[in-house]
């Protein structure tokens, strides 16, 4: 694909999210060149998948330079931190969006083994292969609403070091058989090293901050997100909301003044047989039993759910700070926390980031991402989505629409090519880069040009064989 001039949909987001900002404050508008850089980067990003500046130039066959785009990316004084923000604030304008439902999760993104330069990358635990690997990870904080899901904000996650070490030397010790009054104390949290709960607090208060207008009818999370300090946290900051997410199967409940795990509690009672809704799909039979009883750990009452699908021999345990929702209702709003998941998935295919985003420092990992999720919250005012999401039907997917959009951007420059006052001689122009820029490289899988070596017996050693 030739990387020109941005679609019509890229610019008009583009001159919304420069109004936006100017809204907000005059002096955050964007000139006419980062406007112009910007829709070339969303371009870029769409045409090659990924956020390299070396794919961008091959891609407008030398029309933008590296070292420009690069110095655009690194000095341009661009308002990155509202201008995802603003973004997220055209979306739920466009769309029409009053409330729905937050829901925070974490991913992991794999980098080299050793790397200096990469911003909080770490050692993490590889969950396909069982053993680890040296990459980033992401909180991600995203808002379901009845016609589209979408990012609002994002922060990068790095363990304390000195807990780490305390944890393995924690291990080392227990394994030799020493008391735990005997074994040093966990060192006191750091704040420079926030947990995974303590940064998705940030973003949701964040997005109350910005976004004050949307009433937020629940926070939904998964098993890590599950403490006493979070689930109560995220309630006070919208007036008590639901916030749902899950219990351990060993952890404690207490039912009439009997301390108990809560996998032994529901255990004593027969689950029954109920119809859900899995994110508005065609109902499914599920196991569910409940009640509302003291979570030790969180020092009060909870909504704990029981809940088993179809196929499913383990129970997996659901809790919620208000009591006065329907089991059913709590489920059904569970199940949209694994929408984050298909963002995941999606935005790591798609949309550049994941697939070859190599800045370095901070301010190339944060600045990369937002470029990403820019790009996403652009796809979302496609005039195909913005039409299918008007009249109640599903919306596309993001892999479709790229493929939609390359082909119009090739569709463009034809017509552009064809419309040109010489159209022969910019075409042998466009051959001659083309050629240059997409240069063949020898490869090292065939020896054409190499020599196999000698391959055929030696007269003189044949006594040899013989022998």
């Amino acid at each position: 694909m030739v990387l020109s001039t941005p679609l019509p949909f890229v610019e008009d987001f583009i001159n919304e999210l420069d109004k936006g900002l100017k809204i907000y404050k005059p002096e955050l508008g964007l000139s006419r060149i980062q406007r112009s850089w910007l829709g070339l980067c969303l371009m870029g990003i769409i045409l090659t998948n990924s956020l390299c500046w070396a794919r961008f130039e091959r891609a407008s066959l030398g029309k933008y330079k590296v070292g420009a785009l690069s110095w655009m990316f690194r000095k341009a004084k661009l308002p990155w931190t509202m201008m995802l923000q603003v973004g997220v604030e055209i979306v739920l304008r466009q769309h029409g969006i009053s409330e729905g439902v937050l829901t925070s999760d974490d991913s992991d993104h794999r980098r080299t083994k050793k790397t200096k330069r990469i911003y909080k990358a770490h050692k993490i635990k590889d969950k396909s292969s069982g053993g680890y690997i040296n990459g980033q990870t992401i909180v991600l904080l995203m808002l379901v609403t009845p016609k589209v899901s979408l990012p609002v904000g994002f922060e990068f996650y790095q363990p304390d070091p000195a807990q780490q070490a305390w944890k393995k030397e924690d291990k080392r010790l227990q394994k030799q058989g020493l008391a735990k009054k005997k074994r040093p104390p966990a060192p006191e949290p750091n704040p420079s090293y926030p947990s995974k709960p303590q940064l998705a607090l940030q973003l949701i208060e964040q997005f109350r901050e910005h976004h004050g207008q949307i009433k937020v009818k629940a926070v939904v999370a998964d098993a890590l997100y599950g403490q006493a300090k979070f689930m109560d946290a995220a309630a006070a900051l919208f007036g008590g909301i639901q916030v749902i997410s899950q219990l351990r199967h060993n952890q404690n409940i207490r039912y009439r003044n009997r301390k108990q795990y809560v996998s032994y509690y529901f255990s004593t009672y027969q689950g029954v047989a109920q119809l859900v809704s899995i994110r508005g799909q065609a109902p499914i039979t599920v196991t569910m039993g409940s009640a509302r009883v003291e979570v030790c750990a969180h020092g009060q009452k909870r909504f704990v759910i029981a809940l088993k699908y179809p196929g499913e021999q383990d129970y997996r345990y659901l809790v919620a700070t208000d009591l006065s929702w329907r089991s059913l209702d709590i489920v059904q709003a569970y199940t949209l926390r694994w929408l984050v998941e298909v963002f995941f998935e999606d935005w790591k295919s798609y949309e550049g980031w994941a697939q070859l985003a190599k800045q370095t420092g901070e301010e190339g990992s944060s600045r990369g991402l937002t470029l990403s999720l820019l790009l996403d919250l652009c796809l979302l005012l496609h005039p195909e989505q913005l039409a299918r999401v008007d009249n109640k039907l599903p919306a596309c997917t993001v892999g479709s629409l790229q493929r939609r959009i390359q082909i119009e951007a090739l569709l463009i420059f034809v017509q552009q090519l064809v419309q040109a006052p010489n159209p022969t001689e910019q075409l042998t122009q466009l051959s001659r880069s083309a050629q240059e820029f997409f240069g063949l490289r020898p490869s090292g899988k065939h020896m054409s040009g190499r020599d196999l070596g000698r391959l055929e017996p030696t007269p003189n050693l044949k006594h040899r064989a013989a022998a």
